[in-house]
């Protein structure tokens, strides 16, 4: 019989209290799949990684990577020059989630049309006039 704590361990991300909903948090941020992506060719300094994800934040690009060190999937190397260079690449475990998330960057690339298409349909369905409780008739 496996006990409650058991179940957790083993990973049920559809229970509230599973530690692997924080990995799919992680994994799941749009920087996060942008960074992974950016870093699939090695090891890279911060700025030429800022340069790489358009539109990220230092600040915010700085605390992705600190999660993604954190949790074992890039690594920091501090080379005592001045200025000091620092660089970051992936780990074994960080470049194992490339392929995954390659193919939801590819999926995204694929699929663009037709989302934006929903969208637009969902967007003119919606408008306040047609229907006032948001519902669409559920």
């Amino acid at each position: 019989m496996t006990t409650s704590s058991e179940s957790v361990l083993l990973g049920s991300p559809y229970r509230a209290d599973c530690p692997t909903r924080r990995v799919l948090d992680r994994i799941g941020d749009r920087w996060t799949v942008l960074i992974v992506g950016a870093l699939g060719d090695g090891r890279v300094r911060f700025s030429e990684l800022r340069r790489r994800v358009e539109g990220i934040s230092q600040k915010m690009l700085t605390q992705t990577l600190r999660g993604l060190e954190r949790d074992g999937l890039v690594d920091r190397t501090v080379h005592p020059e001045v200025p000091v260079r620092v660089e970051y690449e992936l780990t074994e475990a960080g470049r194992t989630l490339r392929e995954p998330l390659r193919a939801l960057e590819e999926w995204s690339v694929t699929h663009l049309g037709d989302v934006s298409a929903a969208q637009r349909a969902y967007d003119r369905a919606d408008a306040p006039s047609s229907d006032p409780t948001g519902t669409h008739g559920t």
